[in-house]
């Protein structure tokens, strides 16, 4: 036993020995190998490659085994690489290339979930390990799968697997065999006579027609595809009322037929339909409507170059009371006035416009002025905005009365004497003191009258709307908040001043808003806005006076955005001074001949705007939710606070947003409720 052991040892030794020997005497002439390897351990085999080669090799321990192959022709670099390969590959081993250059030599079954590397084209048409990815254009990949996998080396190296999705197909395997496989794939993903044809349809309805020969091809679909190949289809085109047909030569031309066939023109010159709308007003698309079909027939004709054709006749009318169309036309005509109404007849979207508007006022005012007066010299006379001394006098003189003395003899003849005091007139007086603002304060002695008024005044004014407004796109919308006032327009007399009469005019005064957004592309939106702010100022001798400040414009803002329309600021200093000549200029003495009146004026009017688009129900739901709370919880504050003088009296306020309407008892629920109270 000993010596058969050592003899096997010892000629195992003398086979590598002899291998090693032989295949170093191979390398003739610095670029030929002429291999020959018998009873070779496999191992042995790779490591006397890999140093011919230069190439560091890694070795799966797996790989165990014998080798016998010889060679009698002289090999270049390149054919000893790939004899190497195909000797692994005899003996179910495969080679798997790094990025890195290093190579590993791993059993082919356990090759497919090493790193191998995705390559593009045949660059490698050898034994080595790759991965090809190949898309497909007509072939459905989980049709021609299950046959490539018949065709791969499933038990080695070699994998097939589509992706649906996507129609590709990625296969792993020796780099032979997976370009065999993609010519493979080349040759089938062809689309063969499997063309597109279009049939424009003259009378009949596309749509119609896709719908009855898909049901045609259903019930025939078994006997039409006992051939193999695909079934025909056909699509509907509604816009040019086309249908599209895609199939072998045979299949196409038997729907082209069935379609000509079936595409013929009605017994009746046309036919009437009506149409309900959802969101459109019905009168105000039979203008539409109506253009459009008078458009279609002009083209119809243009299309014709003079060739007589008949005279088409269209009917479109409107039901206001249900909302609808009423349409005759040829079918062809009804099919594009169908088409137009159904691209019209949409929800449009809505926008609330939220408007800030903010005015300050303010104003200041000073008055100081001395008037003197004597019955024999004169008098200074200042109107502004002083009293005038005469005016001042002459009233006091009214108001003063008069006293007659009265001298005789009794019936005695004694003397006697009595006065005599007639009540004075206030009227005048009481007329020029209505008018007085401030202090006025005056003297009059000894023929001579003084008169000094003082006033100073300070107004401010705070305006603060904010209205709300929501409309549809491209609606207007009008908001007011004031009061009309009459305003006189003429006036006429009859003869001697008989049966006179005034016409007279109403004029919108407060707190205006108009205005009509336009929704564009995106969340943009158009808005054309007028504003009015207009107030009542006073009256003058002919008709009052109103104060009116007014922007007009157009704007872009974005959905939710805010723009400043504009400030319309007025500021205005006056000061008036009405003086004696000479005597005015003189200092401090000079005050008691001069009349001073300054003003101060400031105004500051600001608008903001915030349009928001309403697309649905859901948000505009919201919106409405937000402002009634709102209001609620005013009413609720007022309530809680009390009338006052009515303790016992609550104020009104609006029901919970999600409380039903409350209906009033039916006569048998009162009957049984009053029985029940008895009780």
């Amino acid at each position: 036993m000993m010596f058969n052991r050592r003899t096997r040892l010892i000629k195992h030794l003398v086979t590598v020995i002899g291998a090693a020997l032989l295949a170093m005497s191979t390398l003739v002439a610095a670029a030929d190998y002429s291999p020959n390897f018998k009873n070779t351990e496999i191992s042995e085999f790779i490591n006397i490659v890999g140093k011919n080669l230069q190439k560091t090799i890694i070795v799966d321990p797996n790989v165990r085994g014998k080798i016998t192959v010889r060679s009698y022709d002289l090999l270049n670099e390149e054919q000893y690489y790939q004899f190497f390969l195909n000797v692994l590959q005899v003996y179910d081993f495969a080679v798997v290339e790094m990025p890195s250059g290093v190579i590993k030599i791993v059993r082919a079954k356990d090759a497919k979930t090493s790193n191998i590397p995705v390559v593009e084209g045949e660059r490698f048409n050898g034994d080595e390990i790759i991965t090809r990815v190949v898309p497909l254009y007509n072939v459905p990949v989980r049709e021609l799968a299950p046959i490539l996998r018949q065709l791969s080396d499933s038990a080695g190296a070699g994998s097939v697997v589509g992706h649906d999705a996507s129609n590709v197909m990625m296969l792993t395997g020796r780099a032979a065999a997976v370009n065999r496989l993609v010519e493979i794939i080349e040759r089938v993903d062809r689309a063969g006579d499997e063309e597109v044809e279009i049939v424009k349809l003259k009378f009949a309805s596309a749509s119609e027609m896709v719908r009855i020969i898909d049901s045609i091809n259903k019930s025939t679909g078994a006997a039409n595809n006992a051939g193999g190949k695909s079934a025909p289809r056909v699509v509907a085109d509604d816009r040019t009322n086309s249908i599209i047909v895609s199939g072998d030569t045979k299949a196409r031309a038997r729907l082209v037929n069935l379609i000509e066939r079936m595409d013929q023109e009605l017994e009746t010159s046309g036919n009437t339909r009506v149409i309900f709308l959802n969101y459109s007003k019905a009168e105000d698309l039979v203008k539409v409507l109506q253009g459009v079909s008078a458009s279609i027939q002009a083209e119809e004709q243009g299309a014709a170059k003079g060739k007589t054709g008949k005279n088409r006749e269209v009917s479109i009318d409107s039901h206001e009371d249900s909302n609808a169309l009423v349409i005759t036309a040829e079918p062809d005509m009804m099919r594009s006035l169908e088409e137009v109404i159904r691209q019209l007849d949409i929800r449009r979207a809505q926008v609330q416009v939220e408007a800030i508007i903010v005015e300050v006022f303010e104003g200041d005012g000073t008055t100081l002025g001395v008037q003197l007066g004597s019955e024999k010299f004169g008098a200074t006379q200042f109107t502004n905005g002083v009293v005038g001394i005469g005016s001042l006098a002459v009233g006091i003189k009214n108001a003063e009365g008069t006293t007659t003395s009265t001298t005789g003899f009794d019936d005695n003849g004694e003397p006697y004497s009595y006065d005599t005091t007639t009540a004075g007139d206030y009227t005048t007086l009481a007329s020029l003191l209505g008018g007085v603002n401030g202090l006025l304060t005056g003297v009059v002695r000894n023929g001579w009258a003084a008169v000094v008024q003082a006033v100073s005044t300070d107004t401010n004014s705070n305006v603060l709307a904010t209205p709300h407004l929501t409309t549809l796109d491209n609606e207007e919308a009008f908001f007011i908040v004031g009061q009309e006032v009459p305003i006189i327009t003429g006036s006429t007399t009859g003869s001697n001043n008989a049966n006179p009469f005034q016409s007279v005019d109403r004029k919108e005064v407060g707190i205006k808003l108009k205005v009509t957004p336009q929704i564009n592309e995106g969340d943009a939106v158009q808005l054309t806005i007028e504003q009015e702010v207009s107030s009542l100022s006073g009256a003058t001798s002919v008709d009052v006076l109103i104060n009116k400040r007014e922007i007009k414009t157009s704007v872009i803002v974005d959905d939710g955005g805010t723009i400043v329309l504009g400030g319309l600021i007025d500021e205005d200093v006056q000061e008036s001074i009405s003086k004696v000549p000479l005597l005015g200029d003189i200092p401090i003495l000079g005050n008691l001949f001069k009349s001073t009146t300054t003003s101060k004026r400031k105004r500051n009017l600001m608008v903001f705007i915030r349009p928001t688009i309403v697309r649905d129900g859901v948000t505009m739901n919201e919106i409405s939710h937000r402002k009634y709370n709102y209001i609620r919880a005013e009413q609720l504050k007022r309530q809680a606070e009390g009338i006052p003088l009515m303790p016992f009296q609550e104020g009104p306020s609006l029901p919970e947003w999600d409380d039903k309407l409350v209906l009033p008892p039916s006569f048998e629920e009162y009957i049984e409720n009053k029985g029940k109270d008895k009780d």
